[in-house]
C-alpha cells in the first residue's frame, strides 16, 4: 500500500505544497512544531534515509536549505534546524522548523492548525521563495 506522501503526491489526499520538481516536493506538515515546520519528501517511496542514492540525498539536502531560507524570511527564529527520523512515516522525509533552542524539536509540542491557516503558511512560503529566486 501506498505510503501517505506517495497519496499525498499523487493528488489522492489533499496536501500544502510549496515546492515540487521531478524528485521530490516539499510541503507543510499537518501537525507542525512550529508555523513553517516543511517537509522535504522524495516522489519515490524509499523507507529508510541511509537507502536514499546519494544523487537524491544530495538533492533532498539542497531542497531543504532552499526552504531554510525561506523559512528565514517568513517565520523570526534563531535557526532553522533539520531532522531526519523516520518514525511516522516509512517514506523518507526531512522536518525543516524554525527553532529558537533544542526544546523546538519536541515533537509533543505539534499543534493541528486548520486547512486556512496551513495555506496562509504554504502562501506565505511560497512568496519567500519566489523572492530568493
Amino acid at each position: 500500500m501506498a505510503s501517505i506522501f506517495t497519496q499525498i503526491i499523487k493528488g489522492d489526499l489533499p496536501g500544502q505544497f510549496v515546492w515540487q520538481d521531478d524528485d521530490c516536493v516539499a510541503l507543510l506538515t499537518i501537525q507542525p512544531i512550529r508555523p513553517g515546520h516543511i517537509l522535504v519528501i522524495p516522489r519515490e517511496e524509499i523507507n529508510h534515509w541511509d537507502d536514499v542514492p546519494p544523487d537524491l540525498a544530495g538533492h533532498l539536502m539542497q531542497v531543504a536549505q532552499k526552504m531554510a531560507k525561506a523559512i528565514k524570511l517568513t517565520y523570526p527564529a534563531k535557526r532553522v534546524g533539520l531532522i531526519i527520523a523516520g518514525l511516522e512515516v516509512p517514506h523518507t522525509h526531512l522536518h525543516v522548523i524554525p527553532i529558537d533552542d533544542m526544546t523546538d524539536f519536541d515533537f509533543r509540542k505539534a499543534s493541528s492548525p486548520t486547512t486556512e491557516e496551513l495555506s496562509e503558511v504554504a502562501g506565505s512560503i511560497r512568496q519567500a521563495l519566489d523572492k530568493l529566486g
